[in-house]
């Protein structure tokens, strides 16, 4: 690829513009090449969507993004926004089980505990009993993959699994911890399993490399105006770059051209390309690619997905009481309606100092499966909601405005297998030259790992395939921002 300067490389289209197409779009621009950006809906983000509610800037996605991962923060700082970067103002959350609200326990990786004593609260005297059976039990085989439920109950016990892991895996992928690869989705925790057989003092070294590494700044970071502000400064700096991003342009088709290159239909104009990037969710993705390689087509039709709904609360903070924290996690097996809470305002500063009259909150509802949860009305998912904070909380107060906000088939799901389907994909698509794809179906959920899935593409365009391995090898970790995400 020429990096002679801006606009004179190769011409090289984007499929998508969510947060993996504009941040492969940015690299490219850096890169020389000339770029066009094909967006099928009439705006840009993907799940990162920017809004109001009573006046207040709020998120309407995703809210934070791993700090401990360089590729969002970074972003957003050569896009012009580093003096809006912003970490939560509280990170003390807690687990709403058992009928009350309970501090969220220290001490553990992504809910899997180093010591019993670490969960002492949450769990009941038989969970956190059977939590020290570990150290005596023989060795449990994870082989290629395992369910991280499946292991963690083995080695700990299903209350672990029910009351912790659970919840903060479901803030993550809105699915089932006994269905969600270790191996993919925690994977620190499956390498751990494969030369340690105590669980917990596995979880303990963790911790410890942890400490030892001395990484310091905050785990979470947002933005002032909201992270969904982050595509709308990449967008902008593509087209400053000389990029051209087109929304309202479903592509329809995508065949490799006579002779060199890739011809993409978008509405009724083709256009050429010397090379393509598809950053679009695995059912796009399939049907584009099912020309070209049926093989990668049939494997992106098996993901799946889970769909959830954002519900968003302003209240006038007079009269309005709220626990300590930024909110609340709830785990299924407790039987609410909403998974999670967030208190926007307290979390995040810059929304309290916009709006000191205003107490904005954040639930959650809808998991894998739960796809029924969706079709009831924006009034009964309100009401829904309102019904769990007073039982959790007892906030009693009338909103002055809601919204709900709904995620259509948001969350990719990563099962047993993830990155052996992941592995198949890439190498059914590695075939076909100068082509590439990336997105949050591939290598983590979270806004750094669709970023880094981005820069893995575009480097692979330019023939290097490094930053693709080093993601098979090493999925980036999507972690939990604390409550609600």
């Amino acid at each position: 690829m020429s990096t002679t300067g801006r606009g004179t490389g190769r011409h090289v289209v984007v499929i998508g513009a969510g947060v993996s197409g504009l941040a492969a779009a940015h690299r490219l621009l850096a890169r020389g090449a000339r770029v066009t950006v094909l967006e099928a809906s009439g705006r840009v983000g993907g799940k990162l969507l920017p809004g109001e509610i009573a006046g207040a800037r709020v998120d309407l996605g995703a809210e934070s993004m791993l700090a401990r991962r360089p590729e969002a923060v970074a972003l957003a700082r050569e896009v012009g926004l580093a003096d809006r970067l912003r970490p939560p103002a509280t990170a003390t959350a807690s687990i709403w089980t058992r009928g009350a609200l309970r501090p969220m326990p220290k001490g553990h990786v992504m809910g899997v505990p180093g010591t019993a004593t670490a969960l002492a609260g949450v769990l009941s005297d038989e969970g956190l009993a059977r939590i020290e059976q570990d150290a005596r039990l023989p060795r449990t085989e994870v082989g290629e993959d395992v369910a991280v439920g499946e292991y963690v109950a083995a080695r700990l016990g299903r209350e672990v699994v029910d009351r912790l892991v659970e919840p903060l895996l479901g803030g993550v992928y809105a699915g089932d911890a006994y269905r969600i690869s270790m191996r993919s989705a925690v994977p620190q925790l499956y390498r751990a399993a494969l030369t340690h057989t105590s669980l917990t003092q596995a979880v303990r070294e963790i911790q410890a490399a942890t400490a030892t590494a001395a990484q310091s700044g905050p785990v979470f970071m947002g933005l002032v105006g909201g992270v969904g502000t982050l595509p709308l400064a990449v967008a902008e700096s593509v087209r400053a770059r000389g990029g051209e991003i087109r929304t309202g342009v479903p592509v329809t088709g995508l065949r490799r051209a006579p002779g060199d290159g890739w011809r993409v239909t978008a509405g009724e104009r083709e256009l050429h390309a010397d090379a393509v990037v598809v950053a679009v969710p695995a059912p796009a993705a399939a049907a584009l690619l099912a020309a070209e390689s049926p093989a990668a087509a049939a494997a992106l039709r098996t993901v799946e997905y889970a769909s959830m709904a954002l519900v968003t609360l302003a209240y006038r903070r007079t009269g309005t009481e709220l626990p300590e924290g930024s909110g609340f996690l709830v785990p299924p097996v407790d039987g609410r309606t909403i998974k999670a809470s967030t208190f926007a305002s307290r979390k995040w500063g810059w929304i309290a100092d916009e709006n000191p009259d205003t107490v904005v909150l954040r639930t959650s509802v809808g998991r894998y499966g739960e796809s029924e949860i969706l079709e009831r009305d924006d009034a009964d998912l309100v009401a829904a909601s309102r019904r769990d904070l007073r039982a959790a909380t007892g906030l009693d107060a009338t909103p002055v405005e809601t919204r709900v906000t709904r995620w259509t088939d948001g969350l990719p799901q990563y099962p047993v297998g993830h990155h052996a389907r992941v592995a198949r994909i890439r190498e059914h698509v590695a075939a076909l030259p100068d082509l590439a794809v990336c997105g949050a179906q591939y290598d983590g959920v979270g806004i750094p790992a669709c970023i880094a899935s981005a820069y893995a593409a575009v480097d692979q365009l330019g023939g290097d395939l490094r930053a693709a391995r080093a993601l098979a090898a090493d999925p980036v970790q999507s972690l939990h921002g604390g409550a609600g995400e």
